[in-house]
């Protein structure tokens, strides 16, 4: 490579580089998976050591990502934060330690393994034992304050009490949302139509960098603290010393780390964690190896952009490649076309993976994703999977782009495309999976729950006509069901009286079953209880709507604009006629000492016997108590079923009560 290519190529990988910094820190929407980038960043770092007349004090190697972002405050750390340098090879994680030895000498080092978490790095400063701040990595030298979104995370203590509590600290962690949690999220977001995120650690991201506080408290962050900024005076000599500080404190840690004596001893540790970290509650991509003994680390220093005595050993990414062998089209229930992978069968992650997300038709066309591709497929967040992207030099020559269609699979419908959307829609409101769909997500256990009416029995009533929406489902009788596959006068009388329950059920289960675009569980129960009665609702204007807390513009359109369709006006007539409850009771704010489990924090694990977990959860909180992701010295109780996991062992080793089903009963009302 002569040095016009080679100042071209460095001038190329420096530009690109800093795009992905800004599409992974700034937007916390990456395009390319962490080890992508790395390589970028390793063939930049390898170009400007041989050619050091090119470097750059500028160059994305020289400097930490900025995570800054307008319309927020920045506050600069006492000692800077810097990020990690990393390795995927087991060699050069060695010579980390034949680097410190130079320094050191040949005695065995004293290192503690940590997990590297997935999350979003922030600083906490406490004064006096009074937590004051909470600021972002920046840059590196300062960043920006998010103090009013970190306060809302559970758990946080808000104030730091012992002989060991230092006038000024700054501890340092990671803010990530759970593994649940986010699926939780996605659920509601694809009962909505709306894209699903792509995993916990962007999404994570996105949520403390909101400037209204009370939206990032509705997504459940979590926090984990695991490492020491400036602190005055110093009342501890090893990194070990300051976790057991740390968890005196009441913060909550990292589930386990490992003391070794030398790498050998160390890289044990790394593998028992590559074994067991999938049971954390939070994502993990690797593991931090640091020097132990405050004083080494401090004699080992720093370069502009990362600590000499720690490193990253990062785990492979779980990825395979297959081929594509054809993308269908889905239909939702608001109309929704979304494209879906068709792929040769692959392992990946310990499953079988056949069908991956496509995301919408701009997704396939910037990917140039084609039939007959072989693909790279990733479990995002090791939960959605995803193609990642196409493998061009195993392309066959016959490989045609994909048209995205233009009309409805189902229904021959021209399909439409809002001008504020990303999604093409069939505005067919009779097209058969759009039908079928809507009276699923009514009869489901986040709406109506009505026993007996799965995916089987409505693809049956739809066949045969018997029913074309949700209002048709109250006119049915034992006659009518009788003929189904599989049914008897048992079934079918099972059925009808299900149907009967439903009636009663909760106002905001029917809000939620009526399938409004944009509205979750969580809006429908707060138009629920604001409003209190269907009708208002439905005679609602978008002002009214978004004066709700919770409601924003585009919710409040999409719920005016479905009550002004005159086709879900008779709908609803005639779910009124069938006796359905359309009014609630205002509800009457109750002392928090009259609520049994006030004050009370729970957490959730394994599989309990006869109650699925979203139950229990409501149980907890209809009693005053609250449901975290996380364990910590905080929580009263961890309610575990079978096959607990890590949150099991933390709590035995935090001294939390356990409790199983039977005993939660005993607890509550």
């Amino acid at each position: 490579m002569n040095e016009e290519v080679t100042r071209e190529r460095i001038k190329w990988l420096r530009t690109e580089i800093e795009r992905h910094n800004d599409l992974y820190y700034r937007q916390a929407e990456p395009t390319i998976s962490d080890f992508d980038y790395d390589r970028l960043k390793r063939e930049l770092a390898e170009l400007e050591e041989r050619h050091p007349a090119l470097d750059s004090p500028a160059s994305p190697t020289q400097k930490v990502g900025d995570d800054r972002l307008e319309g927020f405050i920045s506050y600069r750390h006492r000692q800077a934060m810097l990020s990690l340098d990393n390795t995927y090879n087991k060699e050069e994680l060695f010579d980390f330690e034949k680097r410190l030895k130079k320094i050191f000498g040949d005695e065995p080092l004293d290192f503690v393994i940590e997990p590297k978490i997935d999350g979003v790095a922030v600083s906490l400063t406490y004064e006096n034992g009074e937590f004051v701040r909470a600021v972002t990595r920046g840059n590196g030298t300062e960043g920006d304050d998010i103090t009013r979104n970190v306060k809302m995370i559970e758990g946080l203590p808000r104030r730091l009490e012992g002989p060991d509590t230092p006038e000024l600290i700054e501890i340092r962690g990671e803010i990530y949302m759970t593994l649940e949690e986010f699926q939780r999220i996605n659920r509601e977001r694809a009962e909505r139509e709306l894209p699903l995120y792509a995993n916990p650690r962007n999404f994570a991201a996105g949520s403390v960098k909101l400037l209204d506080a009370h939206i990032a408290a509705s997504r459940k962050l979590e926090v984990v603290l695991y490492a020491m900024g400036h602190c005055q005076p110093m009342p501890f000599t090893r990194h070990s010393e300051f976790q057991e500080l740390l968890d005196r404190w009441r913060f909550p840690t990292v589930e386990k780390y490992w003391r070794a004596r030398g790498i050998e001893e160390a890289w044990k540790s790394i593998e028992e964690l590559e074994e067991i970290r999938h049971g954390f509650a939070y994502a993990t991509d690797g593991a931090v190896i640091k020097l132990n003994p405050i004083a080494q680390q401090q004699q080992a220093g720093a370069t502009s952009k990362a600590p000499r005595w720690a490193i990253s050993y990062k785990f492979a990414a779980e990825q395979a490649e297959t081929r594509l062998e054809k993308i269908t089209i889905q239909v939702g229930r608001t109309g929704a076309l979304t494209p879906v992978a068709e792929l040769e069968p692959v392992l990946l992650a310990g499953t079988t993976v056949s069908r991956a997300t496509l995301h919408n038709a701009d997704e396939i066309a910037r990917k140039d994703i084609r039939v007959g591709d072989t693909v790279v497929v990733e479990k995002a967040g090791e939960i959605i999977p995803a193609v990642i992207e196409v493998v061009i030099e195993k392309r066959t020559a016959q490989s045609v782009p994909y048209v995205f269609p233009s009309t409805c699979p189902d229904c021959g419908t021209t399909a439409v495309r809002q001008p504020d959307e990303a999604a093409w829609r069939c505005p067919n409101p009779i097209c058969p999976p759009q039908v079928r769909r809507r009276i699923e997500h009514f009869a489901g256990r986040q709406a109506m729950d009505i026993e007996g009416l799965g995916t089987a029995v409505v693809e049956q009533l739809a066949e045969r006509g018997l029913v074309k929406n949700i209002a048709d489902l109250y006119r049915l009788k034992e006659e009518d069901l009788l003929p189904l596959e599989k049914f008897a006068q048992k079934s079918s009388e099972n059925l009808i009286a299900a149907l009967e329950a439903s009636k009663s059920m909760e106002l905001w289960r029917l809000i939620h079953g009526l399938g409004l675009q944009h509205v979750g569980v969580g809006a429908s129960k707060d138009l629920a209880n604001h409003f209190n009665s269907l009708e208002k609702i439905r005679t609602a204007d978008e002002e009214t709507l978004t004066a709700i807390d919770g409601v924003g513009e585009i919710m409040a359109k999409s719920i005016v604009r479905f009550f002004a369709e005159e086709e879900n006006q008779g709908v609803i007539e005639r779910l009124i006629e069938s006796g359905l409850t359309v009014e609630q009771e205002a509800k009457v704010a109750l002392e928090e000492n009259a609520l049994l489990l006030a004050g009370k924090i729970f957490v959730l694990t394994g599989t309990l016997p006869t109650m699925k977990r979203e139950d229990a959860k409501a149980l907890i909180e209809k009693a005053g108590g609250k449901v975290t992701g996380s364990i910590s010295k905080k929580t009263s109780y961890l309610l575990a079923g079978e096959s607990p996991g890590s949150k099991f062992t933390k709590a035995e080793k935090l001294g939390v009560t356990v409790i199983d089903e039977d005993q939660l009963r005993n607890l509550l009302p």
